[in-house]
């Protein structure tokens, strides 16, 4: 890397590694591969990343995103993978969105649930994996129904069932997945938001690290960088955001 790239490799990775936050809590994002090593296409812009700034990369895992804001300010990442939300960006600065996935709610079948409207009554108790970005916007719009946390997003469908709630919300890829796997369960056609899928550098780095970071993501936009990567990981290229 040319000398004068030196201040820049510094503010973004100030320890001599690209520290790569990965959060294994959204399957369409990133997951284990059979050797139990992360993979997928946070994955795949990490390395890229690295490879831009002439780094090595380590590869930070986590189970849920809100461990991953919670270390925002603990000089324990350089750059992250995650959902866009305005209580997050207190901490976190965030590029455009590079992916977008919607949120579902979980329900059995014959459930009565037949508009987006309903799952906000009394009495209506919706199980949330802790600090998600389905979890911060539910708690922001609903009025009158219930979450109830949980761990981590795959804990909350299991105690969906396990403790005999109305409902469940997560990411729709795993909802289905999970839909498919339990008899009399179904998802909800209509998306209860869209998640909005953003790279972020903890507060702090610079305007022009950050600056530095939002310019590779586009290019890798334009390039189709990203749509390849949803492909190899099995998902839609349809998901990736447009440059």
């Amino acid at each position: 890397m040319a000398a004068d790239m030196e201040p820049l490799r510094a503010a973004i990775a100030p320890h001599g590694r690209l520290r790569a936050a990965i959060n294994l809590g959204n399957a369409v994002l990133a997951r284990r591969d059979g050797a139990g090593a992360p993979a997928g296409v946070t994955i795949d812009i990490a390395h890229d990343l690295g490879a831009r700034l002439g780094l090595a990369v380590d590869l930070v895992p986590y189970e849920i995103a809100g461990a991953v804001v919670d270390d925002a300010g603990r000089d324990a990442w350089d750059i992250a993978f995650l959902a866009i939300d305005p209580k997050r960006a207190d901490v976190i600065d965030f590029t455009q969105a590079y992916v977008l996935i919607e949120g579902a709610f979980v329900m059995r079948a014959g459930a009565p649930f037949a508009t987006l409207a309903d799952f906000d009554r009394p009495g209506v108790r919706i199980a949330v994996g802790k600090g998600a970005a389905y979890d911060l916007h539910l708690t922001r719009s609903l009025a009158s129904a219930n979450l109830v946390r949980y761990p981590t997003s795959p804990a909350a469908l299991e105690g969906f069932l396990a403790d005999g709630l109305e409902a469940a919300a997560n990411v729709r890829q795993p909802a289905e997945a999970f839909a498919a796997a339990h008899a009399g369960v179904v998802v909800f056609p209509e998306p209860c938001m869209q998640i909005a899928q953003a790279m972020a550098t903890p507060r702090g780095r610079g305007a022009e690290a950050h600056g530095w970071v939002r310019a590779q993501l586009a290019d890798l936009q334009r390039a189709g960088f990203i749509a390849a990567a949803l492909e190899r990981a099995g998902h839609s290229a349809g998901l990736a955001a447009p440059a």
